[in-house]
């Protein structure tokens, strides 16, 4: 797969060793770790600042979820020191672009920025920049103007995604992408 046909995704990273036979934790950043950690899975390793490790890619050996959390037992950490060596490594995996997610419900970050945003009446409110993970995902939208507003990514405000039309509908409302009108009067008063 070349990278032109491809994305890489960042999908977890590597935690303490469990146990004496390099099974590691993984922060999963993903919502599908059973397709990304499949066994057999080549992953990209990139290694944190003053790191020693050097491994370049990791492969999935074996996979299970233990009190919440995945193990994941990779070919190359054969042991708990080997395994201890791999803290803190990010994992990277290569995803085709034409590639979504299982649940209908749920986009890649690609596919989103780019998209041009409309409120419900269809009025242009600018253009998907970015996505802000955390609690609750973000949708960083720059309108026209040059500012930018911040969507929480949920079906109330965001009620249709439209990947074929290459657009999302806003339940947009005062200072959530468009200004509050006492924000926009003093902009106008400012010219």
């Amino acid at each position: 797969m070349s990278s032109q046909d491809s994305i890489e995704l960042v999908i977890g990273r590597i935690g303490k060793p469990h146990g004496i036979r390099g099974e590691v934790t993984v922060d999963v950043r993903t919502d599908e770790p059973e397709r990304r950690y499949a066994p057999g899975a080549v992953l990209r390793a990139q290694a944190p600042r003053g790191s020693a490790f050097t491994a370049p890619t990791l492969t999935v050996a074996r996979t299970r979820w233990h009190q919440g959390t995945l193990l994941v037992t990779f070919t190359e950490l054969g042991d708990r020191n080997t395994a201890e060596g791999a803290r803190g490594v990010v994992l990277h995996a290569q995803v085709p672009l034409d590639e979504a997610p299982e649940d209908p419900d749920e986009y890649y970050d690609h596919q989103l920025v780019g998209l041009a945003a409309h409120d419900l009446d269809g009025r242009h409110l600018g253009e998907v920049v970015g996505l802000v993970h955390g609690a609750q995902d973000l949708l960083r939208v720059r309108t026209p103007e040059g500012r930018e507003g911040l969507v929480p990514f949920v079906a109330a405000l965001v009620p249709e995604v439209d990947l074929a039309g290459g657009r999302v509908v806003i339940a947009d409302r005062p200072g959530l992408v468009t200004p509050f009108p006492d924000d926009q009067d003093a902009r106008e008063n400012d010219r």
